[in-house]
C-alpha cells in the first residue's frame, strides 16, 4: 500500500468512527501488513486488494479475550 493509500485510508477510518488517534502505519518490513492502532495500541492490519480493476481494503481487529470485561 503506498503512503497516499494509507492517508487516504487512515483519513477515512478516522472520519468514520469519529476517532482522531486513528493510525494507518507502514509495515516494519518489506511485505508485511500494513497495521492499524488507535494511539499507541495495535488493533489490527489492513490489506490491499486489487481485482478486475477496482482496489478494496480489507480491515481485521483482533480482541483478545483477555482484554474483554466479561459481564457477571
Amino acid at each position: 500500500m503506498t503512503p497516499a493509500e494509507r492517508a487516504a485510508v487512515q483519513a477515512h477510518l478516522r472520519r468514520l468512527f469519529g476517532n482522531n488517534r486513528i493510525a494507518v502505519m507502514a509495515p516494519e518490513r518489506k511485505g508485511a501488513s500494513v497495521e492499524l492502532r488507535v494511539g499507541d495500541e495495535f488493533i489490527g492490519t489492513i490489506h490491499r486488494d486489487a481485482e478486475d480493476g477496482e482496489v478494496s481494503y480489507a480491515v481485521q481487529i483482533v480482541v483478545l479475550s483477555e482484554d474483554l470485561e466479561m459481564p457477571n
